[in-house]
């Protein structure tokens, strides 16, 4: 009798044990899986956060520069077949970077190809050299520049590039958002806030040029020159955002927080011509 006893009160510990566990998974949220993406005219497409920084700066170097946004697409599409858009030490031989460029062609140095704002503007360099890339095929463009062994590879990644390209560039508005876990507070310390403000004026000049800015308690606000101008910053802030220590980007009635990313793009109460960049 008291082994029977025993034995109840064991499988009942068991049971009770087995709930709480099953309980705590149900009721605690699941961890938020970090990632961005871009829905244009019926084509999604994902990134994860490298691949979007490195997405984000050729839309922004391209914009520099005064190209179309077809360039800016050729060059995604490249970056997807040579790399998956990632800034890799390796290769087919000694090519390496985001385009997979050879020291020994005349790319550059392995340290300049392996600095990925060197490496896009080589890139751009070379497709502003082929005639009729506006017009041409895109997987034809790209290897015009390339040379690669599998010229016709480049045009399996037009339709996501295209898409990627008309949201990074700012031709299309509110299209390019990321969901993003929060740092805590504590993780970015005091000086936290004034560390990602230089930082993020930093890096905003070296992608996109000189745009007149204002510092502002914990935040920037850049006034561009233009529409287009504002989308393209606004979108490569929210691509950066977890970098840089970004926590809201607003612009033109619409507003992206870190903390509720997963919403993306919602209305805002402001219609500022000014793209404003929060730090946490």
């Amino acid at each position: 009798m008291k082994r029977s006893r025993i034995r109840w009160i064991v499988v009942g510990l068991g049971v009770l044990v087995v709930g709480a566990v099953v309980f705590r998974t149900l009721t605690e949220p699941a961890e938020r899986v970090e990632y961005c993406s871009a829905r244009v005219d019926g084509t999604y497409v994902q990134l994860d956060l490298e691949q979007a920084r490195y997405a984000s700066m050729i839309a922004a170097t391209g914009h520099r520069r005064g190209m179309p946004a077809r360039a800016t697409s050729i060059a995604i599409a490249t970056a997807y077949q040579e790399s998956k858009v990632r800034n890799i030490t390796y290769g087919d031989r000694d090519s390496i970077g985001l385009f997979q460029q050879r020291p020994s062609q005349g790319w550059g140095t392995r340290q300049q190809i392996m600095d990925p704002h060197y490496a896009i503007g080589k890139f751009f360099d070379a497709l502003a050299e082929v005639d009729g890339y506006r017009t041409m095929e895109i997987t034809k463009a790209a290897q015009k520049v390339q040379r690669s062994a599998y010229g016709d590879a480049y045009a399996q990644h037009e339709k996501y590039a295209r898409a990627l390209a008309s949201a990074l560039t700012g031709n299309s508005p509110a299209t390019f958002s990321c969901q993003i876990r929060t740092p805590e507070r504590e993780e970015l310390g005091d000086s936290g806030s004034q560390d990602s403000s230089t930082q993020v004026r930093a890096e905003v000049r070296r992608a996109f040029g000189r745009i007149d800015h204002e510092r502002l308690d914990r935040a920037v606000a850049y006034r561009p020159a233009g529409a287009r101008e504002g989308w393209a910053l606004a979108h490569y802030a929210v691509a950066n955002a977890k970098r840089l220590g970004i926590d809201s980007v607003s612009y033109d009635g619409r507003r992206w927080t870190a903390e509720d990313s997963p919403r993306g793009w919602i209305t805002s109460q402001s219609s500022s011509q000014h793209v404003r960049v929060g730090l946490g």
